[in-house]
Protein backbone atom coordinates (compact mmCIF):
# COMPACT_ATOMS: atom_id res chain seq x y z
CA UNK A 1 0.00 0.00 0.00
CA UNK A 2 1.87 3.19 -0.83
CA UNK A 3 1.69 6.42 1.04
CA UNK A 4 0.27 8.16 -2.14
CA UNK A 5 -3.09 6.20 -2.05
CA UNK A 6 -4.17 7.96 1.06
CA UNK A 7 -5.25 11.32 2.26
CA UNK A 8 -5.77 13.13 5.55
CA UNK A 9 -8.54 15.64 6.00
CA UNK A 10 -9.47 17.23 9.24
CA UNK A 11 -12.00 14.37 10.95
CA UNK A 12 -11.59 11.58 8.32
CA UNK A 13 -9.95 9.62 6.03
CA UNK A 14 -10.49 8.11 2.66
CA UNK A 15 -8.89 6.55 -0.28
CA UNK A 16 -7.43 8.86 -3.02
CA UNK A 17 -6.85 8.24 -6.40
CA UNK A 18 -4.46 10.82 -7.07
CA UNK A 19 -0.33 11.11 -6.85
CA UNK A 20 1.08 13.29 -3.57
CA UNK A 21 4.93 12.83 -3.06
CA UNK A 22 5.74 15.51 -0.74
CA UNK A 23 7.21 14.45 2.99
CA UNK A 24 4.44 16.33 4.77
CA UNK A 25 1.71 14.07 3.07
CA UNK A 26 4.29 10.62 3.70
CA UNK A 27 3.35 11.56 7.50
CA UNK A 28 -0.10 12.16 7.19
CA UNK A 29 -1.25 9.40 5.27
CA UNK A 30 1.21 7.27 7.83
CA UNK A 31 -1.13 9.03 10.65
CA UNK A 32 -3.95 8.54 9.00
CA UNK A 33 -3.95 4.85 9.10
CA UNK A 34 -2.77 4.34 12.13
CA UNK A 35 -6.04 5.82 13.08
CA UNK A 36 -8.12 4.11 10.79
CA UNK A 37 -6.36 0.80 12.58
CA UNK A 38 -6.96 1.98 16.01
CA UNK A 39 -10.48 2.44 15.39
CA UNK A 40 -11.31 -1.00 16.18
CA UNK A 41 -8.69 -1.95 18.62
CA UNK A 42 -6.28 -3.13 16.14
CA UNK A 43 -3.08 -1.39 17.16
CA UNK A 44 -1.15 -2.84 20.21
CA UNK A 45 0.60 -0.95 22.34
CA UNK A 46 3.88 -3.45 23.54
CA UNK A 47 6.99 -2.99 24.96
CA UNK A 48 9.74 -5.09 25.88
CA UNK A 49 8.87 -5.16 29.42
CA UNK A 50 5.27 -6.46 28.93
CA UNK A 51 5.67 -9.16 25.77
CA UNK A 52 9.04 -9.76 24.33
CA UNK A 53 9.68 -10.48 20.63
CA UNK A 54 8.98 -14.64 21.62
CA UNK A 55 5.30 -13.64 23.18
CA UNK A 56 6.77 -14.30 26.66
CA UNK A 57 5.12 -12.43 28.87
CA UNK A 58 6.96 -10.90 32.05
CA UNK A 59 3.97 -8.67 33.01
CA UNK A 60 0.28 -7.70 32.17
CA UNK A 61 0.11 -7.75 28.39
CA UNK A 62 -0.68 -4.38 26.69
CA UNK A 63 -2.82 -4.40 23.96
CA UNK A 64 -4.91 -2.18 21.71
CA UNK A 65 -4.54 1.80 21.90
CA UNK A 66 -8.12 1.60 20.05
CA UNK A 67 -8.48 5.54 18.82
CA UNK A 68 -11.27 6.53 16.49
CA UNK A 69 -11.40 7.80 13.08
CA UNK A 70 -11.97 11.58 14.05
CA UNK A 71 -8.18 11.79 15.39
CA UNK A 72 -5.27 12.14 14.02
CA UNK A 73 -3.51 12.35 17.04
CA UNK A 74 -3.60 9.52 19.68
CA UNK A 75 -2.95 10.69 23.28
CA UNK A 76 -0.45 9.49 24.76
CA UNK A 77 -5.39 -13.88 39.71
CA UNK A 78 -4.61 -15.84 41.70
CA UNK A 79 -6.87 -19.00 40.03
CA UNK A 80 -9.30 -19.86 42.67
CA UNK A 81 -12.48 -21.44 41.71
CA UNK A 82 -15.53 -20.07 42.57
CA UNK A 83 -18.90 -21.68 42.32
CA UNK A 84 -21.00 -20.82 39.45
CA UNK A 85 -24.23 -21.79 38.78
CA UNK A 86 -24.41 -25.55 36.70
CA UNK A 87 -23.82 -25.05 33.20
CA UNK A 88 -26.54 -27.64 33.45
CA UNK A 89 -29.03 -25.23 35.14
CA UNK A 90 -32.53 -26.32 33.65
CA UNK A 91 -34.16 -23.66 31.12
CA UNK A 92 -37.24 -21.79 30.87
CA UNK A 93 -39.62 -23.20 28.56
CA UNK A 94 -39.83 -22.22 25.52
CA UNK A 95 -36.67 -21.79 24.53
CA UNK A 96 -36.44 -19.10 21.65
CA UNK A 97 -35.17 -20.37 18.19
CA UNK A 98 -30.77 -20.78 18.24
CA UNK A 99 -30.59 -19.14 21.62
CA UNK A 100 -29.17 -21.23 25.30
CA UNK A 101 -30.47 -20.28 28.61
CA UNK A 102 -27.70 -18.77 30.77
CA UNK A 103 -28.56 -19.45 34.59
CA UNK A 104 -28.06 -17.21 37.12
CA UNK A 105 -24.94 -16.80 39.40
CA UNK A 106 -21.98 -15.25 40.52
CA UNK A 107 -18.52 -15.22 39.46
CA UNK A 108 -14.73 -12.98 39.41
CA UNK A 109 -15.05 -10.25 36.41
CA UNK A 110 -11.93 -9.11 34.72
CA UNK A 111 -8.09 -10.30 34.40
CA UNK A 112 -4.68 -9.45 35.97
CA UNK A 113 -3.14 -9.39 32.13
CA UNK A 114 -4.78 -6.36 31.17
CA UNK A 115 -4.21 -2.95 33.21
CA UNK A 116 -7.77 -1.83 32.46
CA UNK A 117 -9.61 -5.00 33.42
CA UNK A 118 -8.60 -5.33 37.00
CA UNK A 119 -9.01 -4.98 39.52
CA UNK A 120 -10.82 -8.29 39.39
CA UNK A 121 -14.20 -8.01 41.15
CA UNK A 122 -17.36 -10.31 41.97
CA UNK A 123 -20.35 -9.56 39.76
CA UNK A 124 -23.84 -11.06 40.73
CA UNK A 125 -25.65 -11.72 37.20
CA UNK A 126 -29.34 -12.69 36.70
CA UNK A 127 -29.98 -15.21 33.86
CA UNK A 128 -30.65 -14.96 30.54
CA UNK A 129 -31.27 -15.87 26.68
CA UNK A 130 -27.99 -15.63 24.43
CA UNK A 131 -27.42 -16.65 21.52
CA UNK A 132 -26.00 -19.61 20.46
CA UNK A 133 -23.32 -18.11 17.88
CA UNK A 134 -22.76 -15.05 16.17
CA UNK A 135 -24.92 -13.73 14.11
CA UNK A 136 -24.08 -14.85 10.43
CA UNK A 137 -24.10 -13.80 6.73
CA UNK A 138 -27.84 -15.40 5.98
CA UNK A 139 -29.59 -14.33 9.36
CA UNK A 140 -27.98 -10.34 8.64
CA UNK A 141 -29.42 -11.05 4.97
CA UNK A 142 -33.07 -11.59 6.41
CA UNK A 143 -33.08 -8.65 8.25
CA UNK A 144 -31.34 -6.29 5.51
CA UNK A 145 -34.19 -7.94 3.22
CA UNK A 146 -37.04 -7.15 5.37
CA UNK A 147 -36.58 -4.06 6.56
CA UNK A 148 -33.99 -2.40 3.72
CA UNK A 149 -31.24 -1.63 6.61
CA UNK A 150 -28.26 0.10 5.35
CA UNK A 151 -25.13 -0.19 7.19
CA UNK A 152 -22.82 2.28 8.10
CA UNK A 153 -19.63 0.52 6.09
CA UNK A 154 -22.30 0.96 2.65
CA UNK A 155 -23.10 4.82 3.53
CA UNK A 156 -20.86 7.48 1.97
CA UNK A 157 -19.14 9.49 4.60
CA UNK A 158 -21.88 13.18 5.36
CA UNK A 159 -20.02 15.74 4.16
CA UNK A 160 -21.20 17.40 7.36
CA UNK A 161 -19.49 15.40 9.71
CA UNK A 162 -16.25 15.20 7.30
CA UNK A 163 -15.98 18.83 5.92
CA UNK A 164 -12.74 18.81 4.86
CA UNK A 165 -13.28 15.74 2.25
CA UNK A 166 -13.69 16.54 -1.52
CA UNK A 167 -16.91 15.21 -3.08
CA UNK A 168 -15.15 12.10 -4.60
CA UNK A 169 -13.33 11.22 -1.88
CA UNK A 170 -16.59 10.65 0.52
CA UNK A 171 -17.32 7.10 -0.92
CA UNK A 172 -18.34 4.63 1.99
CA UNK A 173 -15.67 1.73 2.58
CA UNK A 174 -14.00 -0.42 5.93
CA UNK A 175 -11.12 -1.31 7.17
CA UNK A 176 -9.48 -4.59 6.13
CA UNK A 177 -6.45 -6.88 6.97
CA UNK A 178 -4.12 -7.31 4.26
CA UNK A 179 -1.45 -9.37 5.46
CA UNK A 180 2.24 -8.71 3.94
CA UNK A 181 4.37 -10.61 1.63
CA UNK A 182 7.12 -10.95 4.18
CA UNK A 183 8.41 -10.65 7.81
CA UNK A 184 7.85 -6.95 9.44
CA UNK A 185 8.46 -5.16 12.81
CA UNK A 186 5.10 -5.57 14.66
CA UNK A 187 5.65 -1.97 15.50
CA UNK A 188 4.04 -0.74 12.07
CA UNK A 189 0.83 -2.07 11.98
CA UNK A 190 0.39 0.03 8.62
CA UNK A 191 1.83 -2.71 6.80
CA UNK A 192 -1.37 -5.36 7.35
CA UNK A 193 -3.82 -2.61 7.13
CA UNK A 194 -5.92 -0.85 4.50
CA UNK A 195 -8.89 1.63 4.16
CA UNK A 196 -10.61 -0.51 1.42
CA UNK A 197 -13.29 1.03 -0.55
CA UNK A 198 -16.44 -1.11 -1.36
CA UNK A 199 -15.74 -3.27 1.83
CA UNK A 200 -18.62 -3.76 3.55
CA UNK A 201 -20.32 -6.81 4.84
CA UNK A 202 -21.52 -8.09 1.42
CA UNK A 203 -18.07 -7.89 0.16
CA UNK A 204 -16.20 -8.09 3.39
CA UNK A 205 -12.73 -8.65 1.22
CA UNK A 206 -13.26 -5.78 -1.19
CA UNK A 207 -15.88 -5.03 -3.97
CA UNK A 208 -14.46 -8.11 -5.67
CA UNK A 209 -15.84 -10.54 -2.90
CA UNK A 210 -18.73 -11.64 -2.28
CA UNK A 211 -20.53 -14.28 0.53
CA UNK A 212 -20.87 -17.26 -1.91
CA UNK A 213 -20.45 -19.91 0.59
CA UNK A 214 -20.31 -18.14 3.47
CA UNK A 215 -23.55 -18.35 4.65
CA UNK A 216 -22.84 -19.60 8.13
CA UNK A 217 -19.90 -17.26 8.30
CA UNK A 218 -20.29 -14.57 11.22
CA UNK A 219 -21.50 -11.27 9.44
CA UNK A 220 -18.69 -8.32 9.69
CA UNK A 221 -17.79 -5.01 9.04
CA UNK A 222 -20.52 -4.34 11.06
CA UNK A 223 -20.69 -0.60 13.27
CA UNK A 224 -22.58 -0.68 16.70
CA UNK A 225 -25.53 1.23 15.66
CA UNK A 226 -25.73 -2.12 12.54
CA UNK A 227 -25.69 -4.51 15.86
CA UNK A 228 -28.40 -2.52 17.93
CA UNK A 229 -30.51 -1.87 14.61
CA UNK A 230 -30.33 -5.73 13.62
CA UNK A 231 -30.91 -6.42 17.80
CA UNK A 232 -34.12 -4.41 17.62
CA UNK A 233 -35.58 -6.07 14.57
CA UNK A 234 -35.05 -9.22 15.93
CA UNK A 235 -36.51 -8.41 19.87
CA UNK A 236 -33.22 -8.90 21.05
CA UNK A 237 -30.64 -6.25 22.57
CA UNK A 238 -26.84 -6.69 23.01
CA UNK A 239 -25.18 -8.22 26.25
CA UNK A 240 -23.73 -6.07 28.79
CA UNK A 241 -20.07 -6.72 29.01
CA UNK A 242 -20.52 -8.52 32.32
CA UNK A 243 -23.00 -10.68 30.58
CA UNK A 244 -21.63 -11.34 27.99
CA UNK A 245 -17.91 -12.59 30.29
CA UNK A 246 -20.20 -14.45 32.27
CA UNK A 247 -21.72 -16.45 29.47
CA UNK A 248 -18.28 -17.06 27.81
CA UNK A 249 -16.79 -18.47 31.09
CA UNK A 250 -19.48 -21.14 30.73
CA UNK A 251 -19.19 -21.80 34.24
CA UNK A 252 -15.56 -21.75 34.60
CA UNK A 253 -14.62 -19.19 36.98
CA UNK A 254 -11.25 -17.15 37.13
CA UNK A 255 -9.31 -19.64 34.29
CA UNK A 256 -7.60 -17.71 31.36
CA UNK A 257 -9.53 -19.20 28.76
CA UNK A 258 -12.77 -19.87 28.05
CA UNK A 259 -11.94 -23.58 27.90
CA UNK A 260 -9.35 -23.43 31.31
CA UNK A 261 -6.01 -22.26 32.19
CA UNK A 262 -4.33 -24.51 29.47
CA UNK A 263 -4.25 -22.48 25.84
CA UNK A 264 -3.86 -25.89 23.84
CA UNK A 265 -4.86 -28.73 26.03
CA UNK A 266 -3.65 -32.29 24.88
CA UNK A 267 -2.38 -30.36 21.50
CA UNK A 268 -5.42 -29.20 20.53
CA UNK A 269 -6.77 -25.66 19.02
CA UNK A 270 -9.95 -24.77 21.08
CA UNK A 271 -10.61 -22.05 19.16
CA UNK A 272 -9.61 -19.88 16.09
CA UNK A 273 -6.73 -17.95 16.54
CA UNK A 274 -3.47 -16.83 14.47
CA UNK A 275 -0.21 -19.81 14.18
CA UNK A 276 2.74 -19.40 12.40
CA UNK A 277 5.00 -15.76 12.19
CA UNK A 278 2.39 -12.69 12.51
CA UNK A 279 1.27 -10.98 10.39
CA UNK A 280 2.94 -12.23 7.33
CA UNK A 281 2.34 -16.16 7.22
CA UNK A 282 -0.83 -18.04 9.09
CA UNK A 283 0.46 -21.53 8.99
CA UNK A 284 -3.93 -22.56 9.60
CA UNK A 285 -2.55 -25.29 12.36
CA UNK A 286 -6.28 -24.83 13.60
CA UNK A 287 -7.83 -25.53 10.52
CA UNK A 288 -8.59 -21.16 9.16
CA UNK A 289 -6.31 -18.63 7.92
CA UNK A 290 -9.36 -16.42 8.10
CA UNK A 291 -12.63 -16.12 10.06
CA UNK A 292 -14.27 -19.52 10.16
CA UNK A 293 -18.08 -20.70 9.91
CA UNK A 294 -19.48 -20.21 13.10
CA UNK A 295 -19.49 -23.26 15.33
CA UNK A 296 -16.25 -24.91 13.83
CA UNK A 297 -14.52 -24.96 17.36
CA UNK A 298 -16.00 -26.76 20.79
CA UNK A 299 -18.80 -25.22 22.48
CA UNK A 300 -18.20 -23.84 25.93
CA UNK A 301 -19.96 -25.64 29.25
CA UNK A 302 -23.26 -23.59 28.27
CA UNK A 303 -23.33 -24.52 24.55
CA UNK A 304 -22.37 -21.11 23.23
CA UNK A 305 -19.79 -21.01 20.31
CA UNK A 306 -17.02 -19.05 19.33
CA UNK A 307 -16.52 -16.95 22.51
CA UNK A 308 -13.21 -16.48 22.43
CA UNK A 309 -11.09 -16.04 18.70
CA UNK A 310 -12.62 -16.09 14.98
CA UNK A 311 -14.34 -12.48 15.35
CA UNK A 312 -14.50 -9.45 17.84
CA UNK A 313 -17.88 -9.07 19.26
CA UNK A 314 -19.79 -6.05 20.30
CA UNK A 315 -21.30 -4.91 23.83
CA UNK A 316 -23.58 -2.75 25.11
CA UNK A 317 -20.81 -1.05 27.26
CA UNK A 318 -19.67 2.44 26.69
CA UNK A 319 -15.79 1.66 27.09
CA UNK A 320 -14.00 3.56 30.51
CA UNK A 321 -10.45 2.52 31.42
CA UNK A 322 -11.29 2.74 35.22
CA UNK A 323 -14.45 1.30 34.93
CA UNK A 324 -13.67 -1.70 36.89
CA UNK A 325 -11.67 0.09 39.67
CA UNK A 326 -15.52 2.53 39.76
CA UNK A 327 -17.09 -0.62 40.66
CA UNK A 328 -14.75 -2.37 42.89
CA UNK A 329 -14.50 0.93 45.15
CA UNK A 330 -16.67 0.60 47.57
CA UNK A 331 -16.10 -3.52 48.05
CA UNK A 332 -19.80 -4.55 47.77
CA UNK A 333 -21.40 -7.04 44.81
CA UNK A 334 -21.66 -5.58 41.72
CA UNK A 335 -25.14 -6.91 40.49
CA UNK A 336 -26.05 -6.72 36.90
CA UNK A 337 -23.86 -3.84 36.15
CA UNK A 338 -24.81 -2.09 32.60
CA UNK A 339 -21.57 -0.41 32.28
CA UNK A 340 -20.78 3.88 32.99
CA UNK A 341 -22.81 6.20 31.76
CA UNK A 342 -20.07 7.58 29.47
CA UNK A 343 -16.33 6.53 27.91
CA UNK A 344 -13.41 7.43 28.64
CA UNK A 345 -9.52 6.43 27.36
CA UNK A 346 -6.60 8.13 28.68
CA UNK A 347 -5.01 6.94 25.34
CA UNK A 348 -7.40 9.46 23.63
CA UNK A 349 -9.30 11.78 25.77
CA UNK A 350 -12.94 12.87 24.51
CA UNK A 351 -13.50 10.14 22.06
CA UNK A 352 -16.68 7.79 22.96
CA UNK A 353 -16.07 4.20 22.61
CA UNK A 354 -17.74 1.03 23.26
CA UNK A 355 -16.67 -2.46 24.49
CA UNK A 356 -15.96 -5.20 22.32
CA UNK A 357 -15.20 -8.82 23.54
CA UNK A 358 -13.68 -12.35 22.38
CA UNK A 359 -10.88 -11.42 20.59
CA UNK A 360 -10.43 -12.72 16.66
CA UNK A 361 -8.60 -14.71 14.09
CA UNK A 362 -6.04 -12.36 14.39
CA UNK A 363 -4.77 -12.64 18.12
CA UNK A 364 -1.72 -14.35 18.96
CA UNK A 365 0.35 -14.52 22.05
CA UNK A 366 3.31 -13.02 19.32
CA UNK A 367 1.25 -9.61 19.42
CA UNK A 368 -2.16 -9.83 21.83
CA UNK A 369 -4.03 -12.39 23.82
CA UNK A 370 -7.21 -10.22 23.30
CA UNK A 371 -9.21 -14.36 23.17
CA UNK A 372 -9.16 -14.26 27.00
CA UNK A 373 -12.77 -13.60 28.60
CA UNK A 374 -11.36 -11.13 30.77
CA UNK A 375 -9.74 -9.30 28.22
CA UNK A 376 -11.11 -5.89 27.00
CA UNK A 377 -11.45 -4.62 23.69
CA UNK A 378 -12.63 -0.84 22.47
CA UNK A 379 -13.69 0.64 19.42
CA UNK A 380 -15.59 3.62 17.63
CA UNK A 381 -18.85 2.94 17.50
CA UNK A 382 -19.51 4.53 14.08
CA UNK A 383 -16.65 1.34 12.79
CA UNK A 384 -16.38 -1.98 11.58
CA UNK A 385 -13.52 -3.81 10.26
CA UNK A 386 -13.65 -7.54 8.73
CA UNK A 387 -12.67 -9.07 12.20
CA UNK A 388 -15.67 -7.70 13.69
CA UNK A 389 -19.48 -8.71 14.66
CA UNK A 390 -21.61 -9.66 17.75
CA UNK A 391 -24.30 -11.90 19.19
CA UNK A 392 -27.87 -11.19 21.05
CA UNK A 393 -29.23 -11.61 23.83
CA UNK A 394 -32.88 -11.31 25.39
CA UNK A 395 -34.34 -11.19 29.09
CA UNK A 396 -36.42 -14.16 29.54
CA UNK A 397 -39.50 -12.46 29.38
CA UNK A 398 -38.50 -9.95 26.97
CA UNK A 399 -41.71 -10.01 24.40
CA UNK A 400 -43.48 -8.86 27.59
CA UNK A 401 -41.60 -6.70 28.91
CA UNK A 402 -40.10 -5.11 26.25
CA UNK A 403 -36.79 -4.40 25.31
CA UNK A 404 -34.04 -2.27 27.01
CA UNK A 405 -32.70 0.73 25.97
CA UNK A 406 -29.31 0.98 25.05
Amino acid sequence: MAPSQFRVLTGGVSMVPREKSHSSFLVSARRLLLVVLCICGIVMNRSASTQNAAGQRSGPIQCDIGMSRHSLHPAALKSVAYPLASAKSSSPQDAPAGMVWIPSGRFWMGTNHMDDAQPVHEVEIKGFWMDRTDVTNEEFARFVTATGYVTIAERPLDPKEFPNLESDELAPGSVVFTPPARPISLENPLAWWQFVRGANWQHPDGPNSDLRGKEKYPVVHIAWPDAIAYAKWAGKRLPTEAEWEFAARGGLDRQNYVWGNKFKPNGKWKANTFQGHFPDHNTSEDGYAGIAPVASFEANGYGLYDMSGNVWQWVSDWYRSDYYAQLSRNGSLAANPEGPCDSFDPQEPGVRKRVQKGGSYLCTDQYCERYMPGARGKGDPETGTNHLGFRCVREQYARNKGQRTQ
